[in-house]
């Protein structure tokens, strides 16, 4: 009677457990959930449930980043704006304003530093019965190849202006006297046995060269160069005559 009681109670047990394994998961969930202790007043417990971290908006960065795009293309078409200011529009050369700009430059750091600074005046021979003959583009067109033959000879430091129609004036820093007339009357020679390219046609030019006194304006060096470049015109052209 004893073996029989027992066996009875631990069959009941066993069944109990299996009813309890066997309930739905809502249900089991209840259970678990009755099983925390209490939630403080004002809270609840919240299962399986993790913080995630806001993601920062990226749009302050893009705006930064596309402000500074722009800034980058405004300061661009700013040097190009100045670019075009200064330059020559047939040449590339400098034009007047350009020029001064780029002479008070070198002024100052020739005064600095006791350097000579070398000024020539440059102008094609014969220039107006060439355009009255072959035309404006021939004329152009032995501009812009006097202008890409000096640019290929001088120094970078070298600065050349169009003055106006077929002159041109150049600043030689850190350049003797001897020194910049050997260095034009070369590349005179060079330009004399140099046709215009895709043209039959062949220019020479007559050149005054001098140093500036630091005692005178830019204005009163080109006329001293002016005129040397007078006495070129009259001892023949082609030929460069320094003072």
């Amino acid at each position: 009677m004893f073996k029989h009681d027992h066996s009875l109670h631990v069959l009941s047990s066993r069944r109990a457990s299996r009813r309890l394994h066997r309930q739905p998961s809502v249900q089991r969930q209840a259970a678990a959930e009755r099983a925390l202790p209490p939630a403080a007043p004002g809270r609840a417990h919240h299962l399986h449930i993790r913080r995630l971290a806001t993601p920062v908006s990226p749009t302050p960065l893009m705006e930064l980043l596309a402000a500074e795009a722009r800034i980058g293309e405004l300061e661009a078409a700013l040097a190009e704006a100045r670019a075009a200011a200064f330059t020559d529009v047939l040449t590339g050369a400098l034009n007047r304003r350009g020029f001064e700009d780029a002479y008070r430059r070198e002024i100052a750091r020739a005064r600095r530093s006791g350097s000579q600074l070398a000024v020539a005046m440059i102008d094609l021979d014969n220039f107006k019965a060439l355009n009255d003959t072959l035309g404006h583009q021939a004329g152009d067109d032995v501009l812009v190849h006097l202008v890409k033959g000096l640019r290929t000879a001088l120094r970078p430091s070298d600065i050349l202006c169009r003055f106006g129609g077929e002159e041109f004036v150049l600043l030689l820093p850190e350049t003797a006297l001897a020194e910049a007339v050997a260095a034009i009357s070369r590349f005179q020679r060079q330009f004399a046995a140099s046709a215009v390219p895709g043209r039959e046609i062949v220019a020479t030019f007559s050149a005054g060269v001098v140093v500036q006194r630091f005692s005178e304006s830019l204005d009163e060096s080109i006329r001293r160069a002016d005129a040397a470049n007078y006495e070129a015109k009259r001892a023949g052209k082609n030929c460069v005559i320094s003072a």
